[in-house]
């Protein structure tokens, strides 16, 4: 708080007992105290007047400066009431028991929030595994009745099967801690994983999948690696040219392994590349080539890999295809 705010603030304060002691002085004078007894008077009244304003004045600017100091290292600055000590004057007091009141509310409204959001998520993960059941009684169904019609619903399936699995990952995505196993596997054993589940959709087609150096070991989570590279082929299905291929690279270096997925389809438009991975933006690719899209495949990707300490990023030219890289970091306490 600076001092012209302060005496801004109380100006009709200061005003009112310079009157008073222009009255008092005046007062004494025409009682006969004399001109000197006066003005002396009136010198003490503005001198104990300015004492006191002075002292009022340190006692509010070191607490607001305190609480600005507080604020700033506040990362979450909603906990501001937690760090403030109580004030010696009323209004600081004030201040405080509103903030402590405020901070209260908003945290039992978080508390709400957060047990809601626990029981959606739990919900949700229940669903996804209840009509994994009715799913999968489909596909033995369809596999003991081959046919052209059993073919088509084959892959309706493994489309409806795709965006279950990204219902239950979005719901995950959020307590990721909870369902994270650090383990040592090669970016062989993770792509062959992926590939594999995704055999059906690749081969019906068209894509070639070709793979380079992917005897490379790695710590992470291999399913839900398995799930992020299934974001990646769908996404090179969907956005493919003629004879799609999509190659798998690994390149090992002193602090880290990348594993490389390229594609030659369509590309994704400069104005696009910032974008891509923010929440529900399908870009010009995803509203002319599909309609449908979510928007969620690169989000979650971005998500997931955040979480497990990697870093994701995409290189693409319009018409000339797509680079994805993911660093894997290489820890010492893991290497050999």
């Amino acid at each position: 708080m600076k001092l012209r705010v302060f005496l801004k603030d109380r100006w009709l304060y200061v005003l009112a007992f310079l009157l008073a002691s222009a009255l008092a002085a005046l007062l004494l004078h025409y009682l006969g105290a004399g001109l000197y007894a006066a003005v002396y008077a009136a010198f003490l009244f503005l001198l104990g007047g300015t004492a006191a304003l002075v002292a009022d004045y340190l006692r509010r600017r070191s607490f607001y400066r305190n609480l600005a100091k507080s604020l700033a290292k506040l990362e979450k600055k909603h906990l501001i009431s937690e760090m403030l000590e109580e004030p010696s004057f009323a209004e600081g007091k004030i201040l405080c028991n509103v903030l402590a009141q405020a901070g209260k509310s908003m945290n039992d409204e978080i508390a709400k929030y957060r047990i809601e959001t626990k029981e959606y998520r739990e919900y949700v993960e229940t669903w996804v595994h209840e009509i994994k059941t009715p799913i999968s009684a489909c596909r033995l169904t369809l596999e003991n009745n081959p046919g052209e019609l059993a073919s088509n619903l084959q892959a309706d399936f493994d489309r409806i099967e795709f965006y279950v699995e990204q219902a239950l990952f979005y719901a995950r995505s959020g307590s990721l801690e909870h369902d994270y196993v650090l383990k040592q596997c090669t970016l062989k054993q993770i792509v062959s994983a992926a590939v594999k589940k995704n055999a059906s959709l690749l081969i019906a087609n068209g894509v070639k999948i070709e793979t380079d150096s992917l005897d490379l070991p790695v710590m992470t989570d291999a399913k839900w690696m398995e799930f992020i590279l299934t974001q990646l082929l769908n996404n090179s299905v969907k956005y493919r040219r003629k004879d799609p291929v999509v190659r798998f690279s690994g390149i090992g270096r002193k602090n880290s392994v990348t594993l490389t997925v390229t594609d030659n389809g369509i590309g994704i438009p400069q104005k696009d590349l910032p974008r891509i991975f923010d929440k529900g933006f399908t870009g010009d690719n995803g509203r002319l080539t599909s309609a449908k899209s979510t928007g969620l495949g690169l989000y979650l990707c971005k998500q997931l890999c955040d979480k497990m300490g990697l870093s994701i990023s995409v290189d693409s030219e319009e018409g000339s295809g797509t680079v994805i890289s993911i660093v894997f970091p290489v820890s010492s306490m893991y290497s050999h």
